[in-house]
């Protein structure tokens, strides 16, 4: 048993592979020290990692008892004191890590000091046989646990809302922007102010959210349309310009209801925005009131979901794990079309 053991990384929201990889140092160290990556240098590599307090205290609150056994530091650089480290004997990694542990062996042999033991941690893996990792979770791929946001189901056929799932619907899901019902750009424009500096793609479900952004002058990264405002044919979706996006996409959807159809094309549109950028009109053959509950799950987090609320505003939802949770809920409540 090693008495003191180092480990270092960023360690943002906290997931099953961080806490495999810290119980495989302290099944071989009486303590660890924690080296996590200070905010200074997450800032400059994704903006929505986690502060290092939150980082931090997840960690703690995960391990229990056994965060006694921890000591907390912030890292600076690539390899904080392991070169110096006189009192340390181990060191814990991933495969992807181990290169960097051997560069700091090799240092401390400049240094005259004896290398560290090399704890190597196998990964957990997702659902899908991927590792678990946080640019996966900031990226709304998985969970925590490695588990999929969108329920089997879903993807099995046609699912139908019930009762019980459109009773919990019917409040605003996000913040309310009120406006004038004859002029949706005044919401919009206080949308757009507030949302300005977001990091995730604008998502804008409904046909008059989706034309107020395009009269404003900046079109949603992905839209998503059908003809229709309080569920009647409305004259406005005339104006609405498919050449404002990348690329259109067609799938159906009957009201009342999520298909196979629908999700198709909101993973398209997500993953084109993630890989390059590109944005997406998708036009619904039948009703995209319900889109959300299945682009909340889809989204990185940090992205920007509005729709319009009819006779009072835009409703602003941040894709947050939160939300990812609401939904995957809500989603299973649907029952599968007859």
């Amino acid at each position: 048993m090693h008495s003191v053991g180092l480990i270092g990384g960023t360690f943002d929201r906290f997931h099953a592979g961080h806490l495999s990889l810290l119980q495989s140092g302290l099944s071989e160290c009486s303590s660890l020290e924690v080296w996590l990556t200070s905010d200074a240098t997450t800032g400059t590599k994704d903006p929505r990692i986690n502060p290092w307090e939150t980082r931090a205290g997840e960690m703690r609150e995960a391990l229990g008892p056994d965060a006694e056994r921890l000591s907390m530091h912030v890292l600076e650089d690539n390899h904080g004191p392991a070169s110096t480290h006189t009192d340390a004997s181990a060191i814990v990694c991933t495969a992807e890590t181990r290169p960097e542990c051997e560069i700091i062996n090799r240092m401390r042999g400049d240094n005259g000091l004896d290398e560290l033991a090399i704890i190597e941690a196998e990964h957990v893996l997702a659902w899908d046989g991927d590792p678990i990792s946080s640019t996966r979770i900031r990226n709304g791929e998985i969970d925590r646990e490695g588990l999929p946001w969108i329920p089997d189901s879903v993807r099995e056929g046609r699912i139908i809302l019930t009762p019980e799932v459109e009773a919990e619907l019917k409040e605003p899901f996000g913040l309310l922007v009120p406006g004038p019902e004859d002029d949706p750009s005044v919401a919009m424009s206080e949308v757009l102010a507030r949302t300005e500096r977001e990091w995730g793609p604008i998502i804008a479900v409904g046909d008059v959210t989706v034309r107020a952004l395009q009269d404003l002058g900046r079109p949603a990264d992905i839209a998503l349309v059908d003809g229709r405002t309080r569920r009647e044919p409305w004259e406005g979706a005339e104006g609405l310009d498919p050449s404002a996006y990348d690329g259109v996409l067609q799938c159906e959807s009957p009201a009342g209801s999520l298909t196979p159809s629908l999700l198709e094309a909101c993973e398209h549109a997500v993953s084109s925005w993630m890989e390059d950028r590109a944005t997406h009109l998708i036009e619904v053959d039948g009703e995209e009131d319900l889109a959300p509950l299945l682009l909340h799950p889809l989204a990185p987090l940090d992205s920007v979901v509005l729709y319009g609320q009819p006779g009072r505003g835009v409703v602003v939802r941040w894709c947050s794990e939160e939300a990812k949770q609401r939904c995957r809920r809500l989603l299973s409540g649907f029952r599968p079309a007859d």
